[in-house]
């Protein structure tokens, strides 16, 4: 047996290559969408992917199953559990509870698994000419090392109102069908720490059954339903706003995109037409170096591992898009756009110098430090703002901050006083970057950035309140 993991960091998500040597055939469970890797995987190890599959409908990235399929003509294979309204609408192999499917001398159970999602499924894999006993199960967003899949996804990301004390219940009654499992079997799941699917994902990239079932938090309820479905429930990180579309389009039938997208050099000219139709500008460098000067209206997020996730927040599918970027980083910056389906590009500039050689001024942004924000902390007539997630500011924030999360924060502006001063910070200035320039493009003039964030905060044993 050949064995693949491939693992997207910038999404935390895994998907697996395996392969029969001796027929020379393959399976790739829950491919990403620049599919080149494994068709360059399989060239390598000189074998043909004939099998395609995934362990349920995706929130979190856009599969790239129906554009590897395209590429190699293998079969598709996805679940037909989950019962109406939870069903792929393109051709395809149906999935039951138990189902095999054949790859060479390799043998792929079915085992169906709710709990994430209706339709979730599980793989079970079994290499004959070793044993005939299973060796390792992939389990998608249903166990990860530590934790189990949310049931709440589908309320807050897609709108299925009612859906969340559901699947904490299928969740749960799930369990006892890992718990069956023998202890020896390794447990590849779908995604590692960093994942918005879950609340306390380990690090490592797999595991055993015997491992979660003495380590994992879910395995700690076996006669307690109502505890399991409130701890699952609670303290869950906000889901990216591009969840709802994901959940769309990896259902339906889609256009295909079978490469990576080359994107268009803007020229100057180019670029004045495109800021004057109001095209967004989403500058990717270093948050230092954005705050030395920036294009005024563009927004700051930085080409790092968050990069997709936080284009997923805040640019809409249906609206056209610039980047600010070094031709070299332009490769890695497609591939995570277009993995969550962020495709309408309409070109790059490599420099703010295009925006300057128009004879227009930068902007800088007013960054202060722990001693300035002391001092105006003390002073009641300021405004502060912790940009984090929920649970970050409930576990600990600076005095008197209001919380208003980055992600929502467009749809929050009334909460920002136009008229005092604010100081917004997040954990290490990351996320505070991405809302100070939100904030400026907006028209706010009185926002101070405090880049150190809480780190920074407490390492200074400055107070801080739960």
């Amino acid at each position: 047996m050949y064995f693949q993991h491939v693992y997207d960091k910038t999404l935390a998500q895994a998907s697996y290559f395996i392969g029969c040597q001796k027929a020379g055939v393959a399976i790739v469970i829950d491919p990403k969408r620049d599919v080149d890797t494994y068709l360059e995987i399989a060239k390598q190890n000189n074998m043909k992917i004939t099998h395609i599959t995934e362990t349920h409908i995706h929130a979190d990235f856009l599969t790239g199953s129906r554009e590897l399929a395209k590429l190699t003509g293998a079969k598709m294979y996805l679940s037909d559990e989950g019962g109406a309204g939870w069903l792929y609408e393109f051709p395809h192999e149906r999935l039951k509870d138990g189902s095999v499917i054949k790859v060479g001398n390799l043998s792929v159970k079915v085992l169906h698994t709710p709990g994430h999602t209706p339709e979730s499924i599980s793989f079970l894999l079994t290499d004959h000419p070793a044993s005939n006993e299973p060796v390792m199960l992939f389990t998608g967003d249903f166990v990860f090392v530590g934790d189990v899949g949310r049931p709440d996804l589908l309320e807050k990301a897609a709108g299925f109102v009612g859906t969340k004390e559901a699947g904490a219940k299928e969740m749960y009654k799930s369990i006892e069908k890992f718990n069956a499992l023998a202890d020896y079997i390794q447990v590849w799941p779908g995604h590692g720490a960093g994942s918005a699917c879950g609340k306390a994902l380990g690090a490592v990239p797999s595991t055993t059954v015997g491992y979660e079932k003495v380590r994992n938090w879910a395995f700690q309820y076996p006669k307690d339903e109502p505890g399991f479905v409130k701890y699952l429930l609670e303290d869950q990180p906000e889901p990216p706003k591009y969840f709802s579309m994901m959940k769309k389009l990896n259902k339906v039938d889609r256009p295909l995109l079978t490469e990576v997208p080359k994107l268009k050099k803007l020229s100057n000219e180019e670029f004045k037409v495109a800021m004057d139709k109001g095209v967004k500008l989403i500058d990717t460098r270093v948050k230092t170096e954005f705050a030395k000067g920036f294009i005024p209206g563009s927004i700051n997020i930085q080409g790092n591992n968050a990069f997709a996730t936080w284009a997923g927040w805040l640019v809409k599918y249906d609206e056209p898009f610039m980047l600010v970027a070094s031709e070299s980083q332009l490769d890695d910056l497609t591939r995570k756009l277009m993995r969550i389906g962020l495709d309408n590009d309409y070109g790059f500039i490599d420099n703010v110098s295009a925006w300057t050689e128009l004879g227009n001024t930068l902007e800088k942004a007013k960054v202060i430090s722990i001693e300035e924000f002391d001092t105006l902390a003390k002073n009641n007539s300021i405004q502060i703002v912790d940009l984090r997630g929920e649970s970050e500011y409930k576990e600990g924030h600076i005095p008197n901050a209001d919380h208003v999360f980055v992600g929502t924060l467009q749809e929050n502006f009334n909460k920002i006083s136009r008229d005092k001063t604010t100081v917004v910070y997040c954990q290490s200035g990351d996320r505070t970057a991405i809302g100070y320039s939100l904030l400026a493009k907006h028209g706010f003039t009185n926002i101070l950035n405090y880049a150190g964030g809480i780190n920074e905060w407490t390492n200074k044993g400055m107070p801080v309140v739960s």
